[in-house]
């Protein structure tokens, strides 16, 4: 008789545990919501910087249009495709640091 009066007790906290450890490290739970909420922040941050690279892009592409054509722009798009330079202009290029494994060292 005493060992029938400690098994709802017993069932009872058991179940609590139960969902108690699933509330917490389930699929669902509170450590995958806040895995969830990190990776929104840094995918809100990703969407942020796409879309002023999107903006770059269509200003670019408005000023190629056939109806406002700039000059500059056609120039500057025609020099970096065909990687031409005038002969009066001035090339300033991006010196890159040595290599430290020297030119002779297959990698």
């Amino acid at each position: 008789m005493r060992f029938r009066a400690f098994i709802f007790p017993l069932l009872a906290l058991s179940a609590g545990g139960y969902f108690g450890y699933h509330l917490q490290n389930g699929d669902h739970g509170l450590t995958a919501r806040t895995d969830l909420q990190r990776r929104a922040a840094v995918l809100e941050g990703e969407l942020e910087g796409l879309r002023e690279v999107r903006q770059r892009i269509e200003r670019d592409i408005a000023l190629l249009e056939p109806d406002s054509l700039d000059p500059d722009m056609l120039d500057e798009r025609a020099r970096a495709i065909l990687n031409l330079a005038h002969p009066g202009d001035l090339v300033m290029m991006n010196r890159r640091p040595p290599d430290p494994t020297g030119p002779l060292i297959k990698r």
